[in-house]
């Protein structure tokens, strides 16, 4: 793990500064650092993704303990400094790439890397990051519904996208975000991070939070791609009654004919607002629009 002293060093002699505009606000307190690491249990056989790895701090502490890590960064810079400090580090992959292929896909060759360590059976694929604060949700989103998913997640996040994480119906963080992740897992939040302990400082608080995927949850859904379009659906609509929600369906779900049926097999009342439905009401939706598709 690297200093704030060291982290300035390799930049300075890049000639390179911050990009705030890329989120880079480095974790310089190495104790809290441990605690994300410690936290997440890593064990040999495991792979390890890192969204962000900057110049490689957190990596090297990484590379010690899991099977495989994939690095993504995506400034050069950064990632061409990652890469001379894990040299001899022979289980640690640095990707000079946006993790993101699109808002609802990550990267080809960062999901064919994940893809390739995990070849036996017992290996569990974690997120354990440092997320830039702009792309955080979307790329938790992406690795809880897949086709690339993560089972553990223990990640530093922006305080308010902690909020959206654990939200409930009703509240102003409520989501996308706290749907998926209610629907798929646990959530818990291990320390609130002010400040002071990034450099450069961001304005904003942050938290160090985990999500556990569960099995017993995700089997109570019958399509998980589909679930997402459901929620993406009625949750970009979020203060209009459901039933006028869904003159707004594109794709496969332009192709559902009888919303009033479905809603009624779900014993949801379509005047009702989506921000007010809870992540079992979404799945009662999700489920009775595969079955009616099928």
């Amino acid at each position: 793990m690297q200093t704030k002293q060291q982290i300035k060093s390799f930049l300075d002699s890049a000639g390179i500064k911050p990009n705030k505009r890329l989120g880079q606000h480095f974790l310089i307190d190495l104790n809290l650092m441990r605690l994300l690491v410690d936290s997440a249990h890593i064990h040999s056989d495991d792979i390890v993704l890192e969204v962000g790895c900057g110049t490689g701090s957190l990596t090297e502490e990484l590379a010690c303990r899991a099977g495989k890590v994939v690095a993504v960064e995506m400034d050069r810079a950064l990632a061409q400094i990652a890469k001379v400090q894990l040299a001899e580090a022979a289980n640690v992959r640095i990707i000079n790439a946006d993790v993101l292929e699109s808002k609802n896909a990550i990267n080809h060759d960062v999901a064919e890397a994940l893809r390739s360590g995990g070849e036996e059976a017992h290996s569990r694929i974690m997120l354990v990051a440092n997320l830039p604060y702009s792309a955080a949700a979307v790329v938790m989103v992406n690795l809880i519904t897949g086709p690339v998913v993560v089972e553990d997640m223990y990640v530093t996040v922006q305080k308010e996208v902690a909020q959206r994480m654990a939200a409930s119906p009703g509240c102003e963080d409520y989501g996308i975000l706290s749907i998926i992740m209610a629907a798929a897992g646990e959530v818990k939040t291990i320390r609130l991070l002010s400040p002071s302990v990034f450099w450069p400082r961001p304005q904003v608080e942050s938290a160090m939070v985990s999500f556990h995927r569960m099995d017993e949850k995700l089997n109570r859904i019958h399509n998980l791609e589909l679930f997402r379009r459901v929620v993406s659906l009625f949750m970009g609509h979020r203060r209009k009654m459901l039933k006028a929600c869904t003159k707004f369906a594109v794709g496969l779900l332009a192709s559902v004919k009888n919303w009033p049926d479905i809603f009624e097999r779900a014993c949801i009342n379509s005047a009702r607002r989506p921000d007010e439905l809870s992540a079992e009401e979404f799945i009662a939706i999700a489920n009775n629009c595969y079955e009616l598709l099928d």
